[in-house]
């Protein structure tokens, strides 16, 4: 199964319930369909960059999150469905980081040789 990740931007609510609900939707579909959930991380509210509309209704301001997930294609298809119809998406869009054990090893070996560059430069 090839890992993927995720980034979506849901529609701002001052009640976090719903973007909850949408996170605990999007998880309880892949793992239902035998999928690997990973990592989730919330990057908080922003500022979008630009107005967007969606489902008839203007956003300015999102909540950002993405998820790390290891699923078949098929099971992409349904989760693409689901994000299309949920009005709580604003934007998403799933980014396959490998194929095959060692493409996925690689990438995390780059990340954890990034965190140390940089740990590096910030002490200097």
């Amino acid at each position: 199964m090839p890992l993927y990740q995720m980034l979506c931007v849901s529609a701002h609510n001052p009640n976090y319930a719903h973007i909850k609900q949408l996170v605990t939707q999007t998880c309880t579909h892949l793992l239902d369909k035998g999928a690997v959930v990973r990592k989730i991380d919330s990057w908080g509210t922003l500022v979008l960059p630009q107005r967007m509309r969606r489902h008839k209704t203007y956003h300015n301001i999102g909540d950002y999150w993405t998820l790390h997930f290891d699923t078949s294609p098929r099971t992409l298809q349904s989760l693409n469905k689901i994000m299309r119809q949920d009005p709580l998406v604003i934007r998403w869009t799933v980014l396959k980081l490998g194929s095959k054990v060692e493409d996925v090893a690689a990438e995390g070996r780059k990340a954890i040789e990034g965190e140390e560059w940089l740990a590096t430069r910030s002490t200097v």
